[in-house]
C-alpha cells in the first residue's frame, strides 16, 4: 500500500463468483453484439450490394477504426487500465481521480487534435488507404466527403474505451461490454432510415457511424457519475501516472500497428481493383470474423490468466500442459469450422446476404475471398492462442518481431500473388489479398509455435498422434457429406430464402452429428480435451 493511503472506498474485489458471473456478462453481451452485426451486414447486403456506395463506407469507416485500435482497444487500452488497476488497488480515492482527471485532459487534447487533421487531411488519408479512388472522380469525392463525417468517430470512441477502462477498473463490465451494440443499431438504423434521404450513397451510414459514437461515449457517462469517476479534464504540470502510461504505450503503439499496416496495404490493393471488391472483402471478413471472436479470442483470454499463473509459480510443465491443450482444442473445433466454411461458403452467402441489391454476381464473387478465408482460419487462430505464451512470461518483444516479419511476409505474398492475377485478368483477384493475409498468419504463427519449441516452454503432448489421425478422419467424414447435400452453386442462388435457410440448417446439423459421431467412434473422449486443473 502506498504510504499512509487508506484503502478506497467502495474498492473492488473480484472472488471467483464474481468474476464468472462477470465472464457470462462480457460473453452475452459480445454474443449479442455478433448476432446484430449478422443482422447489419445482411442490412447492408440488402441496401447497397457490393457498389461504390459500400466501397466507399468501407474504408472511410475503416480508417478511423485504424486509428481506433491504437488510440482505444490498442495500445491506449493496453497502457492505461494496468497503471489505473495498480493506483486503484495501492493509493488513495483522490490520487486515483487525479490520474483519471490528468490522463482524460491529455487523452481529449490530443484526439481533438488528431480529429481536427484527419477531417482536413480526409483528402491526403484517402490517397494513402485507397490510391485506387482518384482514377474514379466520384468515388473518390464520396470517400473524402464520407470520412470526414466518420472521423470524428475516433474521438468519441477512444474516449468511451477510456470510460470502459474506469468501470472495468471498479468491477462494472456489464456496461462496456453492451456499449458496442448502440453501433450496430445505430448502423442498421442508418441504412434503412438515412440512407434513403441521401441517394444510397453511403453517407447515410457515414453519419449513424458519427451518431453511434456520441451515444456510446453518452451512454457510459451516467454510470461513471453514479461512481464519482466523471473525469474533470486536466492539463497542468506533467504527472508520474500520465507519463507511465505514455511509457508503457509505445512499445504497445508499435505492435497494434503491424496489424494495421498490413490492413492499410491490402485496403490500398483493393482500392485498384474492381468497384465491389473491398465489399465482397468486408461479407467475408465479417463471415470469418465470427468463429475467430467467439472461439480464438474467447480461449485466448481465458488461457492468459492461467499461463501468468504457472509462470508466476515457476510450474514449466503445466504451462506446456495448458498450451497443449489450447492447442487440442483448436484442431479439434477450428479445423472443422473451416471446412465447413470452405465446403458452404457459397451456401451460406446465399443464404445470408443475397437480396435486395445484393446479386448472385456478388455471392459468387464473396465466395472466392470466403473460402480462402476458411482454408486461413486455423492460422489466425494459432496465432490468437500461441501469442499469450509469450505474454503471460512478459515477453512483448517476440510477438512483435514475428509480427513485424509476417507483416513483410503478407506485402511480399500480395506482390506475388495479387499482381500477376491482375495482369492474367483472373476473375477474382480480391481473392489474391485473402491468399497473402492466410500465408501471412500460417507465417507467423510458425514462427511463434517454433519460438516456443526452442525456448523449452511447450512440449507436445503424446496424445497429438492419435488425436491427429482422428480429427483428419472426421474431417474427411465432415466434407464429404457438407459437400453430397449442399450440392453444386447454382440451385442456391434461384431458390427462394426459406428453401435456402432450410437446406443450410440441414447441412450444419448433418454435417455436427457426423463429425462429432466420427471423433466419438474413433475413440476420442472428453478426458482428452479437458482443461489442466
Amino acid at each position: 500500500m502506498h504510504a499512509h493511503a487508506k484503502p478506497a472506498a467502495g474498492r473492488y474485489h473480484a472472488g471467483p463468483v464474481t468474476l464468472l458471473k462477470s465472464t457470462y456478462v462480457v460473453g452475452g453481451s459480445t454474443l449479442l453484439s455478433r448476432v446484430l452485426g449478422f443482422v447489419r451486414d445482411m442490412v447492408f447486403a440488402a441496401y447497397f450490394g457490393a457498389g461504390i456506395g459500400m466501397d466507399v463506407f468501407v474504408i472511410s469507416f475503416q480508417i478511423p477504426n485504424f486509428l481506433r485500435r491504437l488510440f482505444a482497444e490498442g495500445a491506449f487500452s493496453q497502457a492505461f487500465v494496468p497503471v489505473l488497476s495498480e493506483y486503484h488497488s495501492q493509493r488513495s480515492p483522490e490520487e486515483v481521480k487525479e490520474l483519471i482527471d490528468r490522463t482524460a485532459g491529455r487523452l481529449t487534447g490530443v484526439l481533438f487534435l488528431v480529429t481536427l487533421v484527419g477531417v482536413i487531411g480526409a483528402p491526403l488519408l484517402i490517397l494513402i488507404f485507397s490510391s485506387g479512388f482518384k482514377a474514379d472522380p466520384e468515388k473518390y469525392a464520396l470517400a473524402i466527403e464520407s470520412l470526414r463525417i466518420t472521423f470524428p468517430y475516433l474521438f468519441f470512441i477512444s474516449l468511451t474505451a477510456f470510460a470502459g477502462g474506469v468501470l472495468n477498473t471498479y468491477g462494472h463490465f456489464g456496461v462496456p461490454a453492451v456499449t458496442p451494440v448502440i453501433l450496430n443499431v445505430c448502423l442498421i438504423a442508418g441504412v434503412v432510415w438515412i440512407e434513403p434521404m441521401v441517394g444510397q450513397t453511403g453517407l447515410g451510414v457515414a453519419w449513424a457511424v458519427f451518431i453511434a459514437g456520441a451515444a456510446q461515449l453518452l451512454f457510459q457517462i451516467p454510470f461513471l457519475l453514479r461512481e464519482g469517476l466523471l473525469p474533470k479534464l486536466k492539463w497542468g504540470a506533467p504527472h508520474d501516472g500520465v507519463r507511465r502510461i505514455l511509457r508503457l504505450m509505445m512499445p504497445a503503439l508499435f505492435g497494434s500497428s503491424v496489424a494495421q499496416v498490413n490492413i492499410l496495404v491490402d485496403r490500398g490493393i483493393a482500392s485498384y481493383l474492381q468497384t465491389g471488391s473491398m465489399s465482397w472483402l468486408w461479407y467475408s471478413d465479417r463471415l470469418m470474423e465470427f468463429p475467430l471472436g467467439v472461439f480464438a479470442i474467447a480461449l485466448a483470454t481465458v488461457i492468459l490468466p492461467g499461463l501468468s499463473r504457472r509462470h508466476a509459480e515457476r510450474a514449466p510443465q503445466a504451462f506446456s500442459d495448458t498450451i497443449d491443450w489450447s492447442l487440442r482444442l483448436t484442431c479439434v473445433i477450428v479445423i472443422p469450422a473451416g471446412v465447413a466454411m470452405f465446403v458452404l461458403a457459397g451456401p451460406i452467402l446465399a443464404t445470408l446476404f443475397q437480396h435486395g441489391e445484393f446479386t448472385a454476381y456478388d455471392t459468387r464473387m464473396t465466395t472466392y475471398s470466403l473460402g480462402v478465408y476458411a482454408l486461413g482460419l486455423a492460422g489466425f487462430t494459432l496465432v490468437k492462442v500461441l501469442a499469450p505464451a509469450y505474454f503471460a512470461r512478459q515477453d512483448t518483444r517476440t510477438p512483435v518481431r514475428v509480427g513485424v516479419i509476417a507483416m513483410v511476409a503478407n506485402i511480399v505474398f500480395n506482390l506475388l500473388i495479387v499482381v500477376p492475377m491482375v495482369k492474367l485478368d483472373f476473375i477474382a483477384p480480391h481473392m489474391g489479398l485473402v491468399i497473402a493475409t492466410g500465408l501471412a498468419a500460417f507465417v507467423n504463427a510458425a514462427l511463434l509455435y517454433r519460438g516456443l519449441r526452442h525456448a523449452g516452454v511447450y512440449t507436445p503432448s503424446a496424445m497429438w498422434t492419435t488425436l491427429t489421425r482422428r480429427v483428419l478422419l472426421a474431417n474427411v467424414a465432415l466434407a464429404v457429406v457438407l459437400w453430397w447435400l449442399a450440392g453444386p452453386l447454382d440451385p442456391w442462388l434461384v431458390a427462394p430464402w426459406f428453401e435456402r435457410a432450410v437446406r443450410l440448417t440441414i447441412c450444419l446439423i448433418a454435417g455436427t452429428v457426423v463429425y462429432f459421431g466420427v471423433l466419438w467412434a474413433t475413440g476420442l473422449r472428453y478426458l482428452e480435451l479437458r482443461a489442466p486443473a
